[in-house]
């Protein structure tokens, strides 16, 4: 994974993915404010950067930059996007993992071919990219970006004899890994999904028209009733005749697990199965797996709140609010020295008199570095914490993520290279304990999900060795 220059430090967390929406209308409207609340609904999935492209069916614009959607999408800007007859668009927020953190690397990406120009917005990551890059260009390929999503609509745009449809579904055949995409040229968007299904994507209906999106909740922000997922394997159309999907590759499903652990927001349903239910079940099975004799249960904001009142429920241990964090601390990069990396932490949480004296439980969903942890556990030893007792909602990850999440390399995950005992005495807990793999299924729900970064079975495939570390071309565009 090529992390750029800039890198969020963010929580000790694995990062986003990306968010992507698609809306075509058969009457004219405001696209670009479709767009503009859609992603800003998706703004959980990527805070790097963001863009919206609008069509009226005979002209393609396009803005896109570095930065939040209401930073970048200023009333000017969306003006910029309003034309007359506009009924088609895509908006896309990204977080790299793969190609740098870059203005050219913002998406949505837009190519000229014999098809007209096509946008592209992208979720997920393809393993064998960069081996296909490599030979398209020593076939005389230009590449204008470093990220992998520039590989699919180059190799659309190469099938010159098939229609768009044609094209795409070709091209789903020829890539490997977990991903989802939606394209649009000026009259028409199209969604997709891998065989694997494992980045989600989801088919609303408004105003007569349909709606692509990562996640139900940017259909929730503009009004769009939920019609159902998009299939893994399969491509679906939408034009001014309507709906029209293909089954183009065999269905095999199994979706990225931290969908339900983390990633999406929890008030929404993914692949039949509720977030908000999935992660109060972790914190019920938590506590049938790891029961202890304590006084309170706190969650970790955000993420680890829902399992952590699953955990009370199950146990009837009081949950109570023992972390307090500031709505105002926004984003956090990296830091130039370990002081400074701890008073970020202190700036973004906060412990209440709730923990004083007390036996806590402490409900998170994930342990990467473990550095965060081992902070928050002092966080509340300082503030008088008799015990602390850590549970994770996740079991231990100890293989990095090809499908569209940065989980940091192997040598720097911790339960790869530590025991539980070693991780829970580096954060200075007096007990640890991960949800088994088992547990976790129960509690999303589904007959299988992709588990790779805590088993190693990538099932969407693996880049291998040599596709895996960056040439040194790529390198030198990542270091720009």
């Amino acid at each position: 994974m090529n992390s750029g220059i800039t890198t969020q430090n963010n929580w000790d967390k694995p990062q986003e993915e990306c968010g992507v929406f698609a809306i075509h209308l058969p009457e004219p409207t405001d696209v670009a404010a479709l767009c503009h609340l859609g992603i800003f609904a998706l703004q959980h999935r990527g805070q790097e950067s963001c863009g919206i492209c609008v069509s009226n069916g005979n002209e393609i614009r396009i803005e896109k930059d570095m930065g939040l959607v209401n930073e970048v999408f200023d009333e000017k800007r969306l003006d910029g996007l309003r034309f007359e007859g506009t009924r088609t668009g895509i908006g896309h927020t990204r977080y790299s993992t793969t190609g740098s953190s870059m203005r050219f690397n913002a998406q949505p990406l837009t190519v000229r071919s014999n098809k007209g120009l096509l946008a592209l917005g992208h979720n997920g990551n393809f393993t064998n990219a960069k081996l296909i890059r490599r030979q398209m260009l020593e076939d005389g390929a230009v590449f204008q970006t470093t990220n992998d999503s520039e590989v699919m609509i180059n190799l659309v745009a190469r099938y010159s004899h098939l229609s768009l449809e044609d094209a795409t579904a070709r091209v789903m055949g020829e890539l490997e890994g977990g991903f989802s995409v939606v394209i649009m040229d000026k009259t028409k968007i199209i969604g997709l999904r891998d065989a694997h299904g494992v980045r989600p994507l989801v088919i609303g209906e408004y105003e007569g028209g349909y709606v692509f999106a990562s996640e139900p909740s940017a259909l929730n922000v503009i009004g769009a009733s939920f019609v159902r997922d998009v299939r893994p394997g399969e491509l679906v159309v939408a034009d001014d005749t309507g709906l029209h999907t293909r089954q183009v590759l065999e269905p095999k499903p199994t979706p990225c697990a931290f969908e339900w652990i983390y990633f999406a927001r929890g008030d929404g349903v993914l692949d039949g199965a509720d977030i908000h239910a999935a992660r109060l079940r972790m914190g019920e099975v938590l506590a049938t797996e790891a029961a202890v004799d304590a006084d309170i249960v706190v969650g970790v904001p955000e993420s680890g709140l829902a399992a952590a009142i699953g955990y009370s429920r199950a146990s009837g241990i009081p949950y109570d609010i023992g972390l307090y964090k500031s709505p105002y601390a926004g984003r956090t990069f990296i830091n130039p020295n370990q002081r400074l990396r701890d008073l970020k932490v202190k700036l973004k949480l906060a412990p209440t008199g709730a923990v004083a004296g007390k036996r806590v439980i402490l409900v998170d969903d994930s342990i990467v570095r473990g550095t965060t942890s081992g902070r928050i556990v002092q966080l509340l030893r300082e503030a008088g914490a008799k015990e602390v007792h850590f549970r994770v909602s996740s079991p231990p990850i100890k293989y990095p993520c090809y499908y569209g999440i940065d989980t940091a390399a192997r040598k720097e995950l911790a339960a790869a290279t530590m025991s539980i005992e070693e991780i829970r005495e580096k954060i200075g807990a007096d007990s640890l304990h991960y949800i088994s793999e088992t547990g976790l299924a129960k509690a999303i729900g589904l007959a299988k999900t992709c588990l790779a970064c805590f088993n190693g079975d990538y099932l969407a495939g693996h880049p291998g060795e040599e596709t895996s570390k960056d040439t040194m071309e790529e390198r030198q565009i990542v270091s720009v």
